[in-house]
């Protein structure tokens, strides 16, 4: 196991001391306080396994360790192939010993081929009793001796981080688990009641565990990326390692509500916002939306406290999300992977789309990210990641 390590951490620091680092760092600050160089691009979010080569064979048994061999190779993979403007922190990040109990209540799931049918578990009014408050636990001595045993094992090679947790404020994604899909939109309008009462408690529940999050100076204030997309601030986070403290308002932590992409902004209104706007209060900066179409209801997205950047999907009318988003957030575009995944990659396409963001950038005085995310399949050539970066970044750097 320490030979494995030792050989990853040599690799990976070589690479984490480039001064490429700090030069991407500096346009993703400006990128972030909308004063954007130039587009700025990540890709993440894989079919891995069809990616799978002797460079991702994991051969560690211990689970700890095999995760952060995991996490080391995956990331070089990256940087080898499609580097795009990833950073690398100049130390090896190693997760506390943390514990965390969720909502205390666990999905039940029926299985057709890689098709899920969820339980509805909340039926009555009562059953939002069981959606419990987050209880978050540190072992601080596993965590000591986690440490020790990286310094034992590659402390020479790099220096070495214990760090916390971050925070998902997407709960609709998880109360849909819990109830299915179409059980969640039938209640918007057979029994909304249960509805507000359940999306209460999950909001009461994530607010318990931020505040115990807080008390433990658990969360993870030098995690640089948040939903793909890298975080680096002049307030928050300027540079690798520079985080202002382990609380929530000294980090970023993103919201979604997919489910509401076939629902009304009305319904957006009453059903997410006063949930979201609750979490989204405790963070210093917050990333908002996902696969949702949010281009009809950016006046009320913009209403989340301490929002920076949103997501505009490949289901938003484009034309829309940057006429409506104003220059003071980041326009976080979502390419289409889709592009990537036919019988043959569809390069035509790529580039239009590209430059469609890039031109409604300009006309609207906006900053625009690329994260190619969500890439279910590449059709078994792993080399279509890399060209699409190659494209991508020549049309940022024209």
């Amino acid at each position: 196991m320490k030979e494995i390590l030792r050989q990853l951490v040599g690799e990976y620091m070589q690479y984490a001391t480039l001064p490429v680092q700090q030069e991407k760092t500096a346009l993703w600050r400006a990128l972030n306080r909308c004063d954007m160089q130039r587009p700025m691009i990540t890709i993440d979010q894989l079919p891995w396994h069809e990616l799978a080569c002797n460079e991702l064979t994991c051969q560690i048994e211990d689970p700890y360790w095999r995760g952060v061999e995991q996490t080391l190779r995956q990331t070089l993979y990256k940087w080898r192939n499609f580097p795009a403007d990833m950073v690398l922190d100049p130390f090896i990040a190693l997760p506390k010993a943390v514990t965390r109990t969720g909502y205390g209540i666990v999905a039940q799931t029926d299985y057709l081929g890689i098709s899920q049918h969820f339980t509805n578990q909340l039926v009555e009014l009562s059953d939002t009793e069981k959606i419990k408050d987050e209880v978050i636990t540190h072992d601080e001595v596993l965590t000591a001796q986690i440490y020790a045993q990286a310094q034992d094992m590659f402390g020479d090679l790099a220096p070495i981080r214990m760090v916390g947790i971050s925070f998902h404020l997407g709960v609709w994604d998880k109360l849909t688990t819990y109830m299915g899909v179409d059980e969640c939109y039938y209640a918007f309008y057979d029994n909304p009641e249960l509805l507000h009462a359940a999306m209460n408690r999950m909001t009461e529940s994530t607010i318990a565990g931020i505040a115990a999050a807080n008390q433990l100076g658990l969360h993870n204030d030098n995690q640089t990326l948040c939903h793909c997309s890298h975080v680096f601030t002049d307030e928050l986070l300027s540079e690798s390692g520079a985080g202002r403290g382990a609380t929530s308002q000294h980090c970023w932590s993103f919201g979604l509500a997919q489910l509401m992409t076939a629902t009304s902004p009305d319904i957006f209104e009453e059903f997410e916002l006063p949930y979201i706007s609750r979490m989204a209060e405790y963070f210093g900066a917050v990333y908002y939306g996902c696969c949702d179409k949010l281009d009809d209801r950016l006046h009320l997205v913009k209403r989340i406290p301490n929002l920076r950047k949103v997501s505009c999907s490949p289901w938003s009318n484009k034309e829309n999300f940057a006429a409506q988003l104003g220059p003071q957030l980041v326009l976080s575009a979502k390419p289409n992977p889709a592009f990537l995944a036919g019988a043959a990659m569809n390069e035509d396409e790529i580039r239009r789309e590209l430059q469609q963001y890039c031109a409604l950038a300009k006309q609207h005085g906006l900053s625009v990210e690329f994260l190619l995310k969500d890439v279910s399949t590449v059709a078994g050539d792993p080399g279509r990641l890399s060209r699409w970066a190659d494209i991508a970044m020549c049309i940022a750097q024209a």
